[in-house]
């Protein structure tokens, strides 16, 4: 591609660079250790798509056990 000077569409290598006015907030659990259960949950939110349309899901999981504990 380079010899015939073809370019992908895609998005250069500049996707990851942060913006200089963006404010960047601290990573409150830096050096903390979950030591028990229920001491540190993590949420995530999750696109799935359907054979009809879409749906969220929604986790929250321990670290320390590293078991669900809900979804909806």
């Amino acid at each position: 591609m380079r010899q015939m000077g073809l370019e992908g569409l895609a998005p250069g290598p500049r996707t990851s660079c942060r913006h200089s006015q963006h404010k960047v907030y601290p990573y409150l659990l830096r050096g903390v250790i979950a030591e028990a259960p229920n001491h540190i949950w993590a949420v995530d939110i999750t696109y799935v798509p359907m054979p009809i349309g879409f749906m969220y899901l929604v986790a929250i999981i321990d670290w320390y056990s590293r078991h669900v504990m809900s979804w909806r």
